[in-house]
């Protein structure tokens, strides 16, 4: 098997595993954190998303994000070049740009917020703030990285038959 197939592999499995991270958020877990009341919330999404920050998650989100566009070239003259370049905007316009310039902002801002000495009124201002924009913005990465899977899965695919006799 030639290195561009196996590279091939691990970028579908590193967009795999996001679209699946990012789709598992939207239909569980903002769902059950959106039962909570205003500071439960917030308290919950702060220590989210300070534990998302762990190598785990770094490797495959800027490991994805470096991938495709490798493996993009690698494929250029391949009829799956043009999918992997779709792929590769999907994720990163869709993935990476959204969570740098939207959702991590919105996390940052959160993050200042001292908890233990917050009013209810204030919880319940910064609750208005962040929850619905971070999760319209975290469905709209969801989908971009389904839609980013869906197309390297077709790459693969395209290559099924080189995969086998390389």
């Amino acid at each position: 098997m030639r290195a561009s197939n196996i590279l091939l592999i691990i970028t579908a499995t590193t967009t795999a595993l996001m679209a699946g991270l990012f789709f598992s958020y939207s239909i569980s877990v903002s769902l059950g954190l959106g039962k909570l009341n205003d500071k439960e919330f917030l308290n919950a999404m702060q220590n989210i998303n300070r534990e998302i920050q762990n190598i785990p998650f770094f490797v495959c989100f800027f490991g994805t994000l470096i991938m495709l566009p490798i493996t993009s070239f690698l494929h250029y003259k391949k009829k799956s070049f043009l999918l992997l370049i779709i792929a590769t905007l999907f994720y990163s316009i869709g993935v990476f740009a959204i969570t740098v310039f939207v959702n991590v902002p919105l996390n940052n801002k959160l993050d200042l917020l001292d908890l233990a000495s917050s009013s209810n009124a204030s919880a319940r201002q910064m609750r208005n703030i962040f929850e619905d924009r971070w999760n319209f913005w975290n469905n709209i990465r969801s989908l971009s990285s389904l839609c980013s899977v869906f197309f390297v899965i077709l790459a693969c695919v395209y290559n099924g038959d080189k995969l086998k006799s390389n």
